[in-house]
């Protein structure tokens, strides 16, 4: 089955109305009748900034990177784009062709 694949790549300390980003994300998929989502904490990684953000002790930084996966039908996570609208002003929003195998 073809299905698209969103990818939301979010800082662990990105921060809407006092709660993280990344979970205000999965309540709207959630309330938006999503498949599912996944939230996914990065070991290290930079973005725009160039900044190196990592968890080694001797360079920890406040915002590590976290990916949130959502795997749904073409029209049901095209619908559910313009909700991230804004939430996602500093991070990156991806979306791709995917095979689902096993449902």
């Amino acid at each position: 089955m073809r299905a698209l694949r969103l990818t939301v790549l979010v800082g662990a300390d990105d921060t809407w109305h006092h709660k993280p980003v990344y979970h205000e994300i999965v309540l709207r998929a959630h309330d938006a009748g999503l498949a599912g989502a996944t939230v996914m904490r990065g070991c290290e990684g930079y973005g725009a900034s160039s900044v190196l953000h990592t968890d080694r002790i001797l360079s920890l930084t406040e915002s590590l990177p976290v990916v949130v996966l959502i795997v749904d039908a073409e029209e049901r996570i095209r619908g559910f784009l313009p909700r991230l609208d804004d939430l996602v002003t500093e991070g990156m929003a991806v979306v791709d062709e995917v095979e689902v195998v096993r449902r």
